[in-house]
């Protein structure tokens, strides 16, 4: 028994040190909290007659924690996996109670001519809108890019595609993604099961996405279709570009979607957003925004709302920052409801730490 004990230990060692030098699972996050105030918003920032004091999480960029790895499989190949849950730092739940990893559950392979993902994953919108976005897609329940031109929150009330949720379609679940890099050129498409018996046209998706990244340009769209299981349908589109010359980026963005929400009904949602950051010295960015969102809906008025945002970043070091943000509402047409104020404002001190 003495002699087998090395020889046992030098066995069991020799798979350990090739999983170690293939590398693991990397063990990632963000915890993001700040103090707040608004003033006719309430603290899940929906329209409100009154204020509110309160902390929030994930304002500068949205608290969570995830595993991701990556193996070599020789000849360009490679298998990934991602799995990612949303949390609340302000009271250590869970973003979502329903789904544990409703940020990302996915597995899949890539090669020189592209990757292929298959399981709950962010919709094309989403992925065309992040290089474009005003405020680099902070204030993740808040930015109109992220809310409505990805329908995050279209407020329609009605599930279209497969997500889980009746109010957003941001993510979806039972979903394959291609994703191709030819040069300067992205490549996407998407295609999204209902996984209703019977019915291959109930909840699917699909879309197509394209992307140019160039000499300080990225141009940015995308095109994607859900239906409900009813199979009433929703479209959407993207279209934006951002500049980056010196200290400065520019970015612009468009966005329309059109659902049918029953046989004789529908709604259209219209965004439109542009901003500018400016990195004042290496540890400090200025960020401005400015959103415009509008609504059509049968048997009602056109209403929507603008939205400006101002921020500012201080990098204590590389995973860490300092943050203050200004935000100022202005609702047209009695979209924010008969009781709410006509016009909200905010202002939040923060902190966002990443590992």
């Amino acid at each position: 028994m003495t002699r087998l004990i090395p020889v046992l230990a030098a066995a069991l060692t020799v798979p350990a040190i090739a999983f170690a030098q293939q590398g693991g699972p990397t063990v990632y996050g963000i915890v993001d909290a700040s103090v707040r105030h608004a003033s006719g918003l309430t603290a899940a920032n929906t329209p409100a007659a009154a204020s509110v004091n309160g902390v929030a999480s994930g304002l500068n960029n949205t608290s969570r924690i995830g595993f991701r790895g990556r193996e070599d499989l020789g000849d360009g190949m490679y298998a990934l996996f991602n799995l990612e849950t949303g949390l609340s730092a302000d009271t250590g739940a869970t973003a979502n109670a329903t789904k544990f990893f409703d940020r990302a559950a996915i597995v899949g392979l890539g090669g020189p001519l592209g990757q292929v993902t298959v399981g709950r994953q962010t919709n094309l919108l989403a992925d065309a809108v992040s290089p474009v976005d005003a405020v680099g897609m902070r204030f993740a329940a808040f930015n109109p890019n992220i809310v409505t031109a990805a329908l995050s929150n279209h407020g329609l009330g009605v599930e279209y595609g497969a997500t889980g949720s009746s109010s957003g379609s941001y993510r979806l679940d039972n979903s394959l993604k291609y994703t191709g890099a030819f040069g300067p050129v992205t490549a996407r498409a998407m295609y999204g099961m209902g996984e209703n018996t019977g019915s291959t046209a109930a909840q699917h998706s699909a879309g197509a996405g394209l992307a140019y990244t160039a000499g300080g340009w990225v141009i940015s769209g995308a095109y994607q279709r859900f239906t409900t299981a009813a199979d009433l349908p929703l479209r959407a589109a993207t279209l934006g570009a951002a500049y980056q010359f010196g200290r400065v980026r520019l970015a612009i963005n468009t966005a329309r979607s059109e659902a049918r929400t029953s046989a004789t009904a529908r709604a259209e949602q219209r965004t439109h957003s542009a901003g500018a950051t400016w990195s004042a010295t290496s540890t400090v960015d200025l960020t401005a925004a400015w959103y415009r969102v509008e609504r059509e809906r049968t048997g009602a008025r056109e209403d929507g709302y603008s939205r400006t945002m101002l921020f500012a970043e201080y990098k204590l070091s590389r995973r860490t920052k300092l943050y203050a943000e200004l935000d100022r509402t202005h609702w047209y047409a009695g979209y924010q409801g008969a009781t709410a104020k006509p016009r909200a404002t905010g202002i939040s001190i923060g902190i966002v730490h990443s590992f």
